[in-house]
């Protein structure tokens, strides 16, 4: 069974919005309101993705995408791309995702085509169909 692609977003619309087009295209998706949930469900479950908001309230982004990381070590998982997407135009936290070496970094409104094209060619076997 192929892993599911991951989505956090703070934003209701935002979160259902993409997982409706990622369902779309044949992907599995798990979807999480913050970075909290996110977590919890990182250390019970395995992701070919990780999609995350940049700003959200209790855990950014960053922070997210460095414990997921670090329970992703901690279990000898693979690691897995990340895209960040963000309505703000922030250069610090631009910045820090370089740092992170991120697979792509977006901001909303983005094209679609585009980001869909991004997680093709990172999510390897994940499409259900």
């Amino acid at each position: 069974m192929p892993k599911p692609i991951l989505l956090i977003d703070d934003d209701d619309l935002v979160l259902q919005s993409l997982g409706m087009l990622l369902e779309t295209q044949g992907y599995a998706t798990e979807r999480a309101r913050n970075g909290f949930e996110a977590v919890e469900k990182v250390q019970t479950q395995e992701f070919c993705i990780i999609i995350s908001d940049m700003r959200m309230p209790g855990m950014n982004g960053i922070e997210v995408i460095k414990k997921i990381r670090e329970i992703n070590a901690e279990q000898r998982r693979k690691p897995v791309p990340e895209i960040l997407i963000t309505a703000y135009a922030d250069e610090s936290a631009y910045l820090q995702a370089l740092k992170l070496n991120v697979t792509a970094y977006l901001h909303k409104p983005f094209d679609m085509n585009e980001f869909l094209d991004i997680v093709a060619k990172r999510a390897g076997d994940a499409r259900s169909g």
